[in-house]
């Protein structure tokens, strides 16, 4: 049957519309594929290309040069060595356990360190470089590169590592560096990229751990192209990190070698100070340790040795320490009473060898007592009647109050671990923490160094550069950034009459200069550098009146004989230097005074104190202990040879 004309015209129309229709959508979608295939491959090539290299490329943290640590004349103390080692990335090795045992027959490797490192890369992303072995030798890192290709994911490097050419000289005051652990991750909010490289070295105590911040420097990035097995092929890209700061301390390392030696065997600590700058020229506690030990995590054995040994080498007594300053504390009482008005220079108090109050009797340490003495006399002699009265006179209060001005009790500005702020005690201390009310009693031990007063060597090496200048010097560690110095900032002048300090460095002149003083046998007799000083003993056993009429108290086990320390400065009439000394239970036998001389010698002269500064009778003892003292060779320029 035969379709109407209308109709078929209808149909034709509707065929030609959906014809249009399907043309038009396969028009737009071929022009839609077109741009987007010009998007892909014009516009947006260069962000594809860089997604197609990630498949090919890794991108590594550089570690930067750890800056320079030098002493005021540019003796290297803190340096960096070139350091061989193998790491390993996780996601590129595959067989981690198979890989570790073929490595460990090119190297050595103990089974320890293989656990180590299969805990480290469990902990870390898969991409993080793992070290598994450094301080490797030139065949060593030789075998490992060689058989590159039987080791996936291992690769050979070569970094920096701390050490410290002066082994123990300047332990407690750089410190030194370990591996970032958990610990120090836990303490920061944003730590640097840099911490999670495991192994990556940072300062753990001492100003190696003070200035990290600076010392550290920043990283820089290395582009590496790997195949398919993610061994490396080449390095693509490499772009230095800025290395740390290079600090130059104020602390001059054969000064500090020298106090050292000087110090021995002793349980000790010495500081020498510029009476002019507030450098601190030596900073030394004995005995010390090596800080080359913990740069790549000591040994339990090396660590407990260090531990339990009875003379405490891992703690820097120079700041840290805080002792009974014993008698040279009377040069605080004397300025206290002075300042007050309660002591004049020319009164005269009469010391019978004790003291009785509230029905206590206070002995002088010469039990036959003193006779009558003046300020001078009494300093001279060390005579703690005396001290006694003026504390009665002046108070608890006065004496603090001086102290804190002479720098005891203050916690010193410095860039030390550890520093100590010692304790000039008041009344309101002793209610807070002690819970008990402060008595006469206790103001008379104070007033001699005793009871609650506590100062640490650099504190009392201070007390004496301030006494010496009439200013309240500062102390300074840091010389100069980078070669530019750190200015140094005039100090103020102490709020005490010239006439006050006057008449105690006479006082402290006559310890050292006067056939009575009680450090007469440690004098300088060299005109040009003669000492003042003041000698003190702390007492850390309670000596019963039993123990004083028998004598016992002379024979003493080593833990509960007294401390020796002796203060003093140098020209007397041009300061230049101030030195304090303690010696852990050295007895009353005031060694520290001998000690601090020949340091002060030594800081003086700039070497090994001549036999002519010495008193006749003991230059043939000193030049025996010369000739014994093992010192480093600084002969040979950036050249240091390790005692034997």
């Amino acid at each position: 049957m035969r379709r109407p004309p209308r109709e078929t015209e209808e149909s034709a129309r509707g065929i030609s519309r959906r014809a249009l229709l399907l043309g038009v959508g396969q028009t737009a979608l071929v022009a839609g594929l077109t741009l987007r295939m010009r998007q892909m491959q014009i516009v947006d090539a260069q962000q594809y290309r860089l997604l197609s290299d990630q498949n090919r490329i890794n991108i590594r943290l550089i570690p930067p040069a750890r800056g320079l640590i030098f002493d005021r004349n540019g003796i290297l103390l803190a340096g960096n060595e070139q350091n061989f080692s193998a790491v390993i990335v996780r996601e590129d090795a595959g067989d981690v356990p198979a890989v570790l045992q073929k490595l460990a027959q090119l190297i050595p490797l103990s089974q320890e360190e293989i656990d180590r490192t299969e805990r480290d890369l469990k902990r870390h992303s898969p991409f993080v470089p793992i070290t598994v072995s450094d301080r490797l030798s030139w065949d060593e890192l030789s075998r490992v590169a060689v058989n590159g290709p039987a080791l996936p994911g291992i690769s050979p490097e070569v970094g920096l590592s701390r050490y410290y050419p002066l082994v123990e000289d300047f332990a407690h005051v750089v410190g030194y560096v370990g591996p970032v652990s958990e610990s120090d991750l836990a303490h920061l909010t944003d730590p640097d990229p840099l911490l999670q490289i495991p192994k990556f070295q940072i300062g753990k105590v001492g100003f190696e751990a003070i200035e990290e911040d600076k010392l550290r420097g920043t990283a820089g990035l290395k582009r590496i192209e790997v195949n398919s097995v993610g061994r490396v092929m080449r390095e693509l890209d490499h772009k230095d990190g800025q290395p740390g700061e290079n600090f130059q301390l104020t602390i001059d390392a054969k000064l500090q070698d020298f106090a050292l030696a000087r110090l021995q065997n002793e349980s000790a600590a010495a500081v020498a100070i510029d009476v002019q700058s507030g450098d601190i020229l030596a900073s030394v506690s004995a005995p010390s340790f090596d800080p080359n030990k913990f740069v790549r995590g000591i040994s339990t054995a090396d660590y407990e040795a260090y531990n339990t040994n009875d003379h405490r080498p891992l703690v820097n007594k120079a700041v840290q320490g805080m002792y009974p300053p014993g008698s040279t504390y009377k040069i605080v009482t004397a300025l206290a009473g002075l300042k007050s008005g309660t002591l004049k220079p020319t009164d005269k108090i009469r010391c019978p060898g004790y003291i009785e109050v509230g029905g206590r009797k206070f002995h002088c340490w010469k039990s036959s007592g003193h006779g009558v003495l003046d300020l001078e006399g009494a300093l001279e002699q060390s005579c703690d009647v005396f001290f006694y009265t003026v504390a009665q006179r002046c108070g608890i209060e006065t004496i603090s109050e001086a102290a804190r001005t002479m720098g005891v009790g203050v916690r010193p500005d410095l860039p030390m671990t550890g520093l100590a702020e010692g304790l000039a005690p008041t009344k309101a201390w002793k209610l807070k923490n002690r819970k008990k009310e402060w008595l006469i009693g206790d103001t008379i031990n104070s007033a001699i160094g005793q009871g609650y007063v506590l100062a640490t060597p650099l504190q009392l090496a201070l007390m004496t550069a301030r006494l010496a200048t009439g200013q309240a010097v500062m102390p300074r560690l840091i010389k100069s950034v980078n070669g530019v110095d750190v200015p140094i900032v005039p100090p103020d002048p102490l709020p005490m009459q010239g006439a006050h300090l006057n008449a105690v460095r006479q006082g402290v002149w006559k310890v050292v200069n006067s056939i009575r003083g009680t450090a007469h046998g440690a004098r300088i007799e060299d005109p040009t550098m003669v000492m003042a000083g003041k000698t003190g003993t702390s007492q850390v056993h309670n000596i019963t009146a039993a123990e004083r009429a028998s004598g016992a108290y002379l024979n003493l086990p080593w833990k509960e004989r007294d401390h020796a320390l002796f203060v003093c400065y140098a020209p007397f009439d041009a300061p230049r230097v101030a030195v304090a000394t303690v010696v852990e239970h050295g007895g009353a036998d005031h060694q520290a005074a001998p000690m601090a001389r020949d340091i002060m010698l030594f800081a003086l002269t700039g070497g090994m104190p001549p036999l002519s500064a010495y008193p006749a009778g003991v230059r043939s003892t000193v030049e025996t202990l010369q000739k014994n003292l093992q010192l480093h060779d600084f002969s040979a320029e950036n050249t240091v040879k390790t005692r034997a």
